[in-house]
């Protein structure tokens, strides 16, 4: 069954939310996220929904909040305006004569599947092809103050039976807080993120992190390389995962070729929206090449796109899509998003499978635009 889908109007909702705690990666500390949350209506008044993850300043990559406004108003929207949409999957290909800009694309693209998904009377994970009943997630823990301060937290969140601790680490944070993460957590799922922060020359001393059974180290080199991290990775035990490096299906073939890593992280927003993704995906199954779903310290929505993501069958590894409560006050949907055991029980309402709490929204809202579909 399809319908078609006459979009009448984009809102875009620009949003100041704090975060529960400051979170500090090898990049800097965010205490406050800024962002855009989208609303795509139709004729007969029924919306979608969808989060831009891109950041106020360009640290993860090249986008930001600003950027994101300018391509969706000047270009993205007027684009899917322009007519109606059959499929979800059309909209990528519209959007394909714009170069990059991702984050802005997969916001609206995410949108636009949770009401075709609406339309469909399906839950968004099984209109994406997923079978999976609950998720399997992970908690990332940021940059702590000292050793005893990140203990402590691990300590809580094993207690609260989250899968696995992803850690994040530096130069001068990295292999002796590992060694000692280890010797109070011996065999606990474990895996440190690098966020690009060494280079090749660094491989001596990555090496020693071979000796602590880690799932992964994740993004180890460059944001941008995948031929170094294919060299890094001939002289590690432990497995690279790549994750600033994919924008496409096409960096994930050529990474896979070159050997360069031996896992993804899928992020919806980096590889331009849920269509990309599932294209990910499916070539992944085929390679046996695990996946997880990573975060961007998203807010209901987005966090509602990443758990119908994750119920696709080659997403074999935990994700870091944890709790509302971990990073916000009061989310902005309705439920909040729980982990019972270190698993989330995927939604069987139509769409996003959470109904937007409006009251919420006006209160972090800090402008408000809508674009209508010119008669």
């Amino acid at each position: 069954m399809t319908h078609e889908i006459n979009i009448h109007s984009v809102t875009l909702y620009r949003l100041r939310m704090a975060l529960n705690a400051p979170f500090t990666t090898s990049f800097g500390t965010i205490a406050e996220k800024e962002f855009f949350v989208i609303e795509v209506q139709d004729e007969e008044g029924e919306s979608g929904w969808g989060e831009s993850v891109a950041f106020t300043s360009p640290w993860y990559n090249e986008e930001t909040v600003k950027t994101n406004e300018h391509m969706l108003e000047d270009f993205l929207i007027p684009l899917l305006l322009e007519k109606t949409v059959r499929h979800p999957d059309e909209v990528s290909e519209r959007f394909a004569p714009i170069r990059r800009n991702n984050m802005a694309k997969a916001a609206l693209e995410g949108a636009v599947w949770d009401l075709y998904a609406k339309k469909q009377q399906l839950p968004l994970a099984r209109a994406l092809g997923g079978e999976k009943q609950e998720i399997e997630v992970g908690i990332s823990l940021g940059i702590q103050k000292t050793v005893q301060d990140l203990l402590k937290q691990i300590d809580r969140y094993v207690q609260e039976g989250y899968k696995r601790i992803k850690v994040k680490i530096k130069p001068g944070w990295d292999v002796k807080v590992i060694r000692e993460i280890r010797r109070h957590f011996p065999d606990t799922l474990l895996m440190a993120d690098a966020n690009s922060a060494y280079r090749l020359e660094d491989a001596e001393h990555l090496k020693a992190l071979d000796e602590f059974n880690l799932m992964m180290i994740e993004q180890p080199l460059a944001h941008d390389d995948i031929v170094d991290h294919a060299k890094l990775q001939a002289q590690l035990e432990t497995p690279i995962c790549l994750d600033e490096s994919i924008h496409s299906l096409e960096d994930a073939k050529k990474s896979i070729e070159l050997g360069s890593c031996k896992m993804i992280n899928v992020k919806i927003g980096r590889v331009g929206g849920l269509t990309e993704a599932k294209k990910i995906h499916d070539y992944c199954q085929v390679k046996n090449i695990p996946l997880w779903c990573g975060g961007m310290l998203e807010a209901g929505i987005g966090r509602a796109h990443n758990i119908a993501l994750t119920t696709l069958s080659q997403f074999v590894l935990p994700g870091d899509t944890a709790a509302s409560s971990r990073y916000w006050q009061k989310d902005i949907i309705e439920p909040e998003v729980t982990v019972h055991n270190g698993t989330i029980k995927v939604p069987d309402k139509p769409g996003i499978g959470y109904e937007v709490d409006r009251g919420q929204l006006e209160k972090y809202t800090v402008e408000t635009k809508t674009y209508k579909q010119k008669l």
